[in-house]
């Protein structure tokens, strides 16, 4: 029975996906906020008819992201993600030169023309979505995977 149980736990050992190595291997003092722990993501934006990423996102839990939401004012649009944002820790949402710390976040509103940079950090694994209320092609939506 103890070789069954010693079997089975190593074939479940082996069959957990591989781990992604952070960034960097010291992340001394800063913790997690180490400059070598940080990326900036491609900028997102928000505009009628136009793609809204680049393509994909790669990221890598536990490390720190920014990424800057462009919105040109053409329309009045909200960008949603609830999934994505409960899976990220939200450092900071500066607009305007004004810092927000919010405890969560669902969506983002861009009623007029701004830039809204937000800074997080990867925390849960998976696959993730930032969207385009409403809007139904693949360009108005990013996929996001946290490794």
């Amino acid at each position: 029975m103890k070789k069954l149980f010693a079997a089975a736990s190593l074939a479940v050992a082996f069959a957990l996906p591989a781990q992604a190595a952070p960034l960097c291997t010291d992340l001394g003092f800063a913790g997690l906020f180490a400059k070598c722990n940080q990326a900036e993501l491609p900028e997102l934006t928000i505009a009628s008819g136009k793609p809204l990423s680049e393509g994909p996102w790669s990221l890598q839990s536990g490390a720190y992201y920014e990424v800057e939401i462009v919105a040109d004012g053409s329309q009045e649009l909200t960008l949603v993600g609830p999934e994505f944002f409960r899976a990220v820790y939200i450092d900071e949402i500066v607009i305007n030169d004004l810092e927000v710390r919010p405890l969560g976040l669902d969506s983002l509103e861009f009623d007029d023309e701004g830039t809204v940079e937000l800074g997080f950090i990867a925390i849960r694994p998976g696959q993730y979505e930032l969207r385009i209320k409403g809007a139904r092609g693949d360009s108005q939506k990013v996929q996001i995977t946290i490794q």
